[in-house]
């Protein structure tokens, strides 16, 4: 049985809740990360901030506002204010094809991996998915290939 673990990203980029967005979009942009998890100064999770998130809270184009006066507006607004707080979450151990199915049927495009303690340990993203299902179809050609060889006497 694969579980969550095997195939999590263990390497997080976490904020503080009472950071501002301008710290989120230079993270997102800098280390190209779809999903930052948010911390309470106690290290424990406690919200996410998607870039869909951070795009539904920009100002618009639309409203002529340059990237500078966004920038500005950014570094008053704190993640706290804006991040998701009802987050689904799972834990290392649960079941991979479960995690998956949850993710599929509620439309996830993450979830947080939380130990017993509610540490964040890691997140499971649509990106780790299909790095797995890559890996398993070129496992399958693999194994067609090496049965195709002809076995010689």
């Amino acid at each position: 049985m694969r579980c969550v673990a095997d195939i999590m990203t263990r390497d997080l980029f976490p904020l503080k809740a009472n950071q501002t967005l301008n710290v989120v979009r230079l993270l997102m942009r800098t280390v190209q990360v779809r999903h930052v998890p948010i911390l309470d100064d106690e290290e424990h999770f406690v919200g996410l901030l998607s870039h869909r998130d951070l795009l539904a809270y920009s100002i618009s184009k639309l409203a002529d506002i340059n990237p500078i006066e966004q920038r500005e507006l950014d570094r008053h607004i704190p993640i706290k204010d804006v991040m998701r707080t009802e987050i689904a979450t799972t834990t290392p151990a649960t079941d991979l094809k479960e995690a998956i199915s949850s993710m599929l049927e509620n439309k996830f495009g993450c979830l947080p991996v939380i130990d017993n303690q509610k540490n964040l340990v890691g997140i499971i993203t649509d990106e780790d998915i299909i790095r797995l299902a890559i890996k398993l179809l070129e496992k399958e050609e693999k194994e067609e290939a090496s049965s195709l060889t002809p076995v010689e006497n």
